[in-house]
C-alpha cells in the first residue's frame, strides 16, 4: 500500500473495485487543522470525472498501468486484434474496450493501449489520422448558402462532415478525438 505522498499526475489508483486516473493533485497545508490532498480523477473505463479529497498520509491502492505501442492487425469479428510491437505477441480486444476507436482504426496502424495486469483498459489513437472517403453525394455549383459542408463516408464505414468541394477518392485528415474534418491530404 501507498500514501497519500505517492500521488502524482498519471498515476491509477484502485477505488472501491474501480480504476481512476490522477488528472490534477494538490498537496493542502491549511493554517488550522490537518494537511489533506485534493485530487481531480477520470475513470478508466468510462471517463467520468470527479474530485476527491484524501486525509495527508492515508493509504490508497496504487494500480500499475503498462502503456505499450500495439500495431492494429485486422477485426475478427469477435474483437480486435493487435499486435505488440516489441515482443510481436498478439491480444485481442474486446469492442467494447476499443469503443469508438474503432471508427478510426486502420490496419497496421499503431496505437498505444494501457494493460493492468494483462488486461486492456483503454486505446489511445494518434490525434489524427489520414482516411480516404468512401462516398459522398457531388456537391452542386452554387449551393453555398448554407456552411458549405456534406456527409461523407470514410473507408472504416464512419460518416463525416466535410466541405462541398471533396469527391470520393479524396484523403482526409480526420480528427480521432471529436471526428472532425481537419484538411485534405495529397
Amino acid at each position: 500500500m501507498a500514501s497519500t505522498a505517492d500521488i502524482r499526475n498519471g498515476v491509477v489508483l484502485s477505488i472501491d473495485g474501480q480504476l481512476w486516473n490522477v488528472v490534477e493533485f494538490q498537496h493542502v497545508k491549511p493554517g488550522k487543522g490537518g494537511a489533506f490532498v485534493r485530487t481531480k480523477l477520470k475513470n478508466v473505463m468510462t471517463g467520468k470525472v470527479v474530485d476527491k479529497t484524501f486525509n495527508a498520509g492515508a493509504k490508497v491502492d496504487i494500480e500499475n498501468v503498462d502503456r505499450r505501442d500495439f500495431t492494429y492487425l485486422y477485426n475478427d469479428g469477435e474483437g480486435f486484434v493487435f499486435m505488440d510491437v516489441a515482443d510481436y505477441d498478439q491480444i485481442t480486444v474486446g469492442a467494447a474496450t476499443v469503443g469508438d476507436a474503432a471508427n478510426f482504426l486502420l490496419e497496421n496502424q499503431q496505437v498505444q493501449i494501457a494493460l493492468n495486469n494483462g488486461n486492456p483498459l483503454y486505446i489511445e489513437l494518434p490525434a489524427s489520422v489520414v482516411l480516404e472517403i468512401t462516398y459522398t453525394e457531388p456537391g452542386l455549383q452554387g449551393d453555398r448558402s448554407s456552411a458549405g459542408t456534406k456527409p461523407a463516408t470514410v473507408e472504416t464505414g464512419y460518416e463525416i462532415q466535410v466541405p462541398l468541394f471533396l469527391e470520393t477518392g479524396t484523403k482526409v485528415k480526420v480528427d480521432t478525438r471529436t471526428g472532425d474534418y481537419l484538411g485534405r491530404v495529397n
